[in-house]
């Protein structure tokens, strides 16, 4: 029987920091559920238009006033029908490309932005980190929309535009955030000691340090996905967003608000989107910092939400 225990006790000891890290998220029925979620709605808004073109004989642009405000199931119609008479579920699906798309690329370049600057900022120190916390300071005194008023000005905003605006103005706190761990990962012993050994610069930040920031960005870019989608939703009700006919869940929930009393649906699915998806990102955040926690992982003090 000892000799049991003992065998269970080195496996759970070689086990490395991301298997136990798997492990536990695999436990964690909550998280679990809202990355299915995500990744469902990500799926079907990829690949849902064309199937739901075919099958219903509907078209995403075409309009019909004589079909306004359908309510759901309707003539085939299974959310109803737009102010136009545009069927609401293929809206929905291609408002759900661009808004996950800028949810998705914004973050991913928020963080590689972010990933770069405070590599170099923590661990280069002196005129280098100088000059990134001057811009760091700079780009939060100024408010990212009046930044993006003025591109709305200039151009009329369209998606590819608003994930560049959104990632060169949003990389300031992951920034931030990954410089300040860098100050502390580059005094730790394996750090110097792996200089000792003639380690070049570039092997000591992407060897030795940045594997050890990779759980803490992770869980910041998933935060971040789910603000983007209500910093969108913010923008198009503030007239400088994605503007229509392209869909969005934030310019369809701000163009329904006319409606309301008319077709409530119009209000409710892109509402109910929106609520949901951000509620999963967030969850994913939460899910992912717990199963990646170094300190959890030691003191087996993890718990499934489930």
């Amino acid at each position: 029987m000892s000799a049991v225990l003992s065998t269970v006790n080195s496996q759970e000891r070689s086990r490395t920091l991301l298997q136990d890290g798997v492990r536990h998220l695999l436990r964690d029925h909550l998280t679990m559920a809202a990355l299915i979620i995500l990744l469902v709605a990500t799926f079907i808004c990829i690949f849902g238009p064309p199937v739901v073109e075919n099958v219903l004989q509907i078209d995403e642009m075409r309009t019909n006033t004589s079909q306004r405000f359908f309510p759901p199931g309707t003539e085939g119609h299974l959310l109803g029908t737009d102010h136009l008479g545009r069927d609401q579920l293929i809206r929905l699906m291609y408002g759900g490309r661009v808004s996950l798309a800028i949810a998705y690329t914004a973050s991913v370049m928020i963080v590689l932005i972010g990933i770069v600057l405070g590599l170099a900022s923590g661990y280069y120190g002196k005129r280098v980190d100088d000059v990134i916390t001057w811009a760091v300071n700079t780009l939060n005194s100024i408010p990212p929309l009046f930044i993006l008023l003025i591109v709305a000005a200039i151009w009329q905003p369209k998606a590819e535009t608003l994930i560049l605006i959104l990632a060169l103005t949003g990389w300031t706190g992951t920034t931030r955030l990954v410089r300040a761990e860098v100050l502390s990962l580059k005094e730790r012993d394996y750090v110097l000691a792996a200089r000792a050994l003639g380690a070049t610069d570039l092997q000591l930040l992407f060897v030795h340090i940045l594997p050890n920031l990779l759980s803490i960005v992770i869980v910041t870019g998933s935060i971040i996905a789910g603000n983007l989608i209500l910093i969108e939703s913010g923008l198009s009700f503030l007239g400088v967003g994605v503007q229509p006919p392209v869909p969005t869940w934030g310019n369809m929930l701000t163009d329904s608000r006319t409606y309301f009393a008319t077709g409530v649906h119009l209000v409710v699915w892109p509402g109910l989107l929106i609520m949901v998806t951000v509620m999963c990102f967030y969850l994913v955040g939460d899910g992912l910092r717990d199963a990646l926690d170094p300190h959890r992982i030691r003191l087996g003090t993890g718990r499934s939400k489930g």
